[in-house]
């Protein structure tokens, strides 16, 4: 039997040739040709897309920590701050809700001296860059900031007119004074630190020791220890230890004082002489607490030897006070030379008021012998004023004829000065002997004006004078007015601050014309304090922290 095979294939089917032959002209067709690379493209799209995301992620939350730890680890550099480093640093993440990241951070304390560092290296969780294969991104942020007190040389130049007698003035002062010596000292290696306080009111009590060092003072007394700046002085910052200087009469303009004056120009009492150089806080605060206040104000001077304090010329004057033990041997071959090293030159100045008339005596007064004799030894009956303690005869010397000699005890004139023998209590009586001969003294200027007051050798040494009040008091001085006085202080305070001393002013209840002053000798706006009441310690406060260099280092 012969068998037949039918001759066909899958192909030979109808149905499969149609399919077959779809696919073949599907595979000749155009259309489709961008579908693989626009697949892929997508796919690459969408992977990049999410490195982007995840990258500006990233670089919000680093932005973020960089800042926050910034803030952080200045707070945490705070000589001040009682709370460890890693517990402030920790306490500012988590506010931030950056709490995952904290690390422990670095510090470091000395005496003056503090630093927190504070690293964080991580890895910052991505999402979309996973997709792409990738992995977690690198997170990093460092921070550092250090507080320290360098070299610090300090002038407090401080008001003790007398309207500093006002209200609480002086109190409050006292205390900003004292809080400001506690606060610069506390936390500080005080080696490196050195605080003069100059007082100032008619004029500024330089003081015995200090003026000494200055040989080329003039010499007509020795009660009283001011100087007398010339117009030319305040245009420079330098006081050479040579200069000639002209030493402030020692008189009295403003009461009826006598037997000795009461308000000298120039003060002598406790407390109102320059304190020089020194970081003893004790010392400081009990220099503060003696302040007293009497005087007119003279801003000008004050500032001038605030700025002569700093002055590198002020050195050979400092290494004399240290060779004579006055101040500490560790003030050696200061002040320091302007711009050396971290050395910060700071001069503070406060005052309640306005610069108002710097009296000198006449010319023609300051020595030799005057009119006047004295004599101690003896005493009179009758009170020529009304707190008179009947103790010293005066003699005042006027061409008056035959009897050139007045007595204001009495009320007379006579041939001879009283002491130097008799006289007729009345016409016709007996001769009275006069008492203390030994001591009658003719008085120089000098031992005149330390003995009695321009009012009072006005109104009662030379009463018999109808021209008296304008020969003594009103001619018998001169003065430097506001207008002059404000001048010489805007040229000292220029000068200064144009050789890097830093100046911070505080106007204390002061008047229009005081702020004015002050306003302009401060180094910037920012560095004047117009306060009132207690607000004078937050100023001292803030001037305080501000000389404290907190900086961020990196």
């Amino acid at each position: 039997m012969i068998m037949h095979h039918k001759n066909s294939t899958a192909l030979s089917n109808p149905l499969m040739a149609r399919c077959l032959s779809k696919v073949q002209s599907f595979l000749h067709e155009e259309d489709g040709v961008l579908a693989k690379p626009m697949i892929g493209t997508f796919l690459a799209m969408l992977a990049v897309g999410g490195i982007g995301v995840d990258l500006m992620r990233m670089e919000r939350d680093r932005t973020e920590l960089q800042y926050t730890l910034d803030r952080a680890v200045l707070a945490a550099a705070d000589l001040d701050q009682s709370l460890d480093a890693d517990a402030v640093v920790l306490d500012y993440l988590t506010k931030a809700g950056l709490e995952q990241y904290y690390s422990d951070p670095d510090d470091q304390k000395g005496l003056g001296y503090k630093s927190v560092e504070a690293t964080i290296d991580t890895d910052f969780e991505a999402y979309l860059l996973k997709f792409a294969g990738g992995d977690n991104i690198s997170l990093y942020a460092n921070s550092r900031a250090e507080e320290t007190i360098g070299s610090v040389e300090i002038s407090m130049v401080l008001d003790i007119s007398g309207s500093m007698n006002s209200g609480n003035r002086l109190v409050n002062l006292q205390a900003a004074a004292k809080s400001f010596v506690t606060q610069i000292t506390t936390n500080t290696d005080v080696t490196n630190l050195s605080i003069s306080i100059i007082p100032y009111a008619t004029q500024v009590n330089a003081g015995k020791e200090l003026l000494s060092k200055y040989p080329n003072v003039t010499q007509e007394h020795d009660y009283s220890y001011c100087v007398n700046f010339i117009k030319d002085q305040f245009s420079k910052h330098t006081l050479y230890q040579n200069e000639n200087l002209i030493r402030t009469a020692h008189f009295d303009t403003f009461t009826y004082s006598e037997n000795m004056i009461d308000r000298p120009v120039c003060p002598t009492r406790e407390g109102s002489a320059i304190l020089p150089f020194t970081n003893d806080a004790a010392k400081l605060h009990a220099y503060i607490d003696s302040l007293t206040a009497y005087g007119n104000t003279s801003i000008d001077i004050g500032m001038k030897w605030g700025s002569a304090l700093l002055d590198p010329t002020a050195r050979g004057v400092v290494n004399a006070l240290v060779d004579d033990g006055v101040i500490d041997a560790s003030f050696r071959n200061r002040p320091t030379d302007y711009g050396s090293g971290d050395t910060l030159k700071i001069i503070i100045l406060m005052s309640d008021g306005q610069n108002t008339n710097q009296y000198m005596v006449n010319e023609s007064r300051r020595e030799g012998l005057s009119n006047v004799w004295y004599n101690p030894d003896a005493a009179h009956n009758e009170r020529i004023y009304w707190n008179d303690d009947l103790i010293g005869v005066y003699s005042v010397y006027h061409s008056n004829g035959e009897k050139n000699y007045y007595w204001p005890h009495l009320d007379r004139w006579e041939d001879h000065a009283y002491g130097e023998g008799s006289y007729e209590p009345c016409e016709g009586c007996d001769p009275v002997a006069e008492e203390g001969g030994d001591g009658l003294k003719r008085l120089t200027y000098q031992e005149l004006h330390a003995q009695v007051s321009l009012a009072h050798i006005a109104r009662y040494l030379y009463e018999f004078s109808p021209s008296a009040w304008a020969d003594w008091f009103t001619a018998g001085r001169y003065f430097h007015n506001r207008v002059a006085k404000d001048q010489h202080t805007k040229t000292i305070c220029d000068i200064t601050k144009d050789q890097g001393v830093i100046v911070y002013s505080v106007g204390f209840e002061a008047p229009s014309a005081g702020i004015k002053v002050l306003e302009d000798c401060a180094s910037s706006p920012a560095h004047f304090f117009d306060v009132e009441g207690l607000e004078i310690s937050d100023a001292f406060s803030s001037i305080a922290t501000s000389i404290r260099q907190l900086r961020l280092t990196q």
